[in-house]
């Protein structure tokens, strides 16, 4: 049997490795440096291009700009222009963009096993809430119901947990009543509750937690980063 060559052009697929393995070809989509950041602050609802370069301050608006307009053409980011309350355009994940979530949570609990992992880099909002969602151990949470405030600084977040799922968002105005609150500064001091199982309020860890302290004992238990790799001994010497 013949197969029919409908292989896009070298600028299309292949433009990399020349090579019709699809893990390869997801790294010539969005392997580019800046691109995975882009689609994370993306993952919880569209943003302003003002707001996404405020959330990478290490990003240039020209390499925002181009990356944007990459994605605008691969089908995975859609720009929209809105009129509420006044004219603004945001830029949203399609629903094919959407799909890589499970993907970059698959990553992050590959690669947070490395030794070289650096936990006290910089950590957006966004990226907290996604990490929650990579890290929650549903086995934990059988018989769980709790909504969660998460409050990183001016920005508000919600997580619930029911079923054994761990949904999150941004806030909304309309949000009933949390059951429990984990206010923090920055992303980092939540993480060494979250992951570092540090109690709220020790010496060193600026979290404030408001409400039920059971079930913001039991939301934390509910998270956990796997342990890391083995280092071989060559490359521990």
């Amino acid at each position: 049997m013949k197969f029919e060559n409908k292989t896009e052009p070298v600028d299309r697929h292949g433009k990399w490795y020349r090579d019709a393995c699809a893990a390869a070809f997801a790294m010539e989509l969005v392997g580019e440096r800046w691109t995975i950041p882009i689609v994370r602050e993306l993952m919880l609802g569209g943003r302003r291009f003002s707001d996404i370069r405020a959330s990478l301050p290490g990003i240039s608006a020209r390499v925002l700009t181009e990356r944007l307009a990459r994605l605008q053409d691969l089908g995975i980011v859609l720009r929209v222009d809105r009129n509420d309350p006044v004219p603004h355009r945001l830029y949203l994940l399609t629903d094919w963009g959407r799909g890589l979530e499970a993907v970059m949570a698959e990553m992050g609990r590959w690669a947070v096993r490395s030794p070289l992992h650096d936990p006290t880099l910089p950590l957006t909002p966004v990226a907290l809430m996604l990490s929650l969602r990579a890290m929650f151990r549903p086995a934990r949470a059988r018989d769980l119901r709790v909504d969660a405030g998460i409050v990183i600084g001016d920005t508000r977040m919600r997580a619930h947990i029911a079923d054994g799922e761990l949904a999150v968002a941004y806030a909304a105005p309309d949000d009933p009543p949390a059951d429990v609150i984990f206010a923090a500064p920055t992303s980092l001091d939540l993480l060494k509750v979250f992951y570092g199982k540090a109690p709220p309020g020790a010496e060193g860890v600026a979290v404030e937690v408001r409400g039920d302290a059971g079930l913001a004992r039991r939301f934390v238990d509910c998270v956990e980063i796997p342990p890391k790799c083995p280092v071989p001994p060559a490359a521990a010497t």
